[in-house]
């Protein structure tokens, strides 16, 4: 499917599910990275009210203002958007003095989860949904996500889309240079580690991978060889965030 139809058929998916179920309002987090910022062009191009929400908490300045300045580029092209920042800082530093430091993920997680139930508690005062941004490698490939943080969300647009696939459609919809170029980050943590340092991996190294092991492609070189096997090595650590929830069935 070339980038066009992509975005096409990706619009009018989200219009045609929130027509089925009434629903009144689309509300994304924007992060300033090129998942959220394709994920709220392809919303505000529905038509329907969108609320984008900007939701800092100790956050990089310059990856703030590109979330910003994404968020003021979508108010001056589309009538339907509406913008918030709420600041976390606060909250979330009164949730860290009660844990002891000791274990950065799991603080780290809980931005994610602090941010998730903002999305929901502005969509429920909207009566809207929370519009996922999360993309094909990230959330079906490796699990590299929060569960019930930013893996928590009412659907998912992007999700069956690469990586590459989104950088192509931002630059189909004109998201700004600097957020397309921008090094891709989750902004959980306070060292600024990029998504790349966390996976060992480039997302076109992921990509590469996770064809060849869904596609049964045999690896060409070591380098391959190498990627697939951190591939394998990371998609078995989170499977059990890519599956339903086990339910104990009485009897069996």
């Amino acid at each position: 499917m070339i980038v066009k139809e992509r975005i096409e058929f990706i619009t009018h998916w989200i219009k045609s599910y929130a027509d089925q179920y009434d629903i009144n309002r689309l509300v994304v987090g924007v992060s300033g990275g090129i998942d959220s910022a394709v994920v709220s062009t392809l919303c505000a191009a529905t038509g329907l009210p969108t609320t984008v929400l900007s939701m800092p908490i100790r956050q990089k300045q310059e990856q703030q203002e590109l979330g910003i300045n994404h968020c003021l580029r979508l108010m001056e092209h589309f009538m339907n958007v509406h913008w918030e920042t709420i600041e976390l800082t606060e909250l979330y530093e009164t949730f860290e003095r009660l844990f002891p430091a000791d274990n950065m993920l799991a603080l780290a997680n809980s931005r994610a989860r602090l941010r998730m139930t903002t999305l929901y508690q502005v969509a429920q005062e909207k009566a809207g949904i929370v519009v996922g941004t999360g993309n094909k490698v990230e959330d079906f490939g490796v699990g590299f996500y929060t569960k019930y943080g930013d893996g928590g969300v009412d659907i998912s647009p992007i999700g069956d889309c690469l990586k590459t696939e989104v950088w192509e459609m931002g630059e189909a919809l004109g998201v700004s240079q600097d957020i397309i170029k921008a090094t891709p980050t989750d902004g959980l943590w306070d060292d600024n580690r990029t998504d790349e340092d966390q996976l060992g991996m480039t997302y076109p190294e992921l990509e590469k991978a996770m064809l060849q092991h869904e596609q049964n492609i045999t690896p060409i070189d070591a380098t391959e060889i190498e990627n697939l096997t951190k591939f394998l090595a990371i998609k078995e650590k989170t499977q059990h965030k890519m599956e339903p929830i086990p339910v104990c069935i009485l009897g069996e």
